[in-house]
């Protein structure tokens, strides 16, 4: 009977050791499903971040160069416009710059 007793534990330590292996294999077989899981959802939004980065440089990049024709216009009315006030400035003042020339030069120190 002791022995049977005996028999007895020992089948129940091991069915309790199979069913505790069993239960770490499953916990195992999970935490490295999440962490699959959480590899493809992170690959999934590194894609997205990289497409719209993308996306967005090509945006710039066609706003800047595509558009050169216009830039090189608005440049050139910014110029033009520039230049002209320089002339409407110069024409404004030559008086009174070539006066102030002939008074330096005209007048004699001692």
């Amino acid at each position: 009977m002791e022995a049977n007793r005996g028999q007895n534990g020992i089948q129940l330590l091991l069915a309790a050791e199979q069913e505790a292996q069993h239960i770490v294999n499953t916990a195992r077989n999970a935490k490295m499903a999440r962490l699959k899981q959480a590899k493809e959802e992170a690959d999934k939004e590194i894609a997205e971040f990289r497409a719209h980065m993308e996306a967005e440089y090509q945006r710039k990049l066609a706003e800047s160069s595509g558009d050169s024709g216009a830039n090189v216009k608005r440049l050139e009315r910014e110029t033009e416009a520039k230049i002209g006030h320089l002339k409407t400035e110069a024409s404004r003042i030559s008086h009174d710059v070539v006066q102030m020339l002939l008074k330096h030069v005209t007048t004699v120190k001692n």
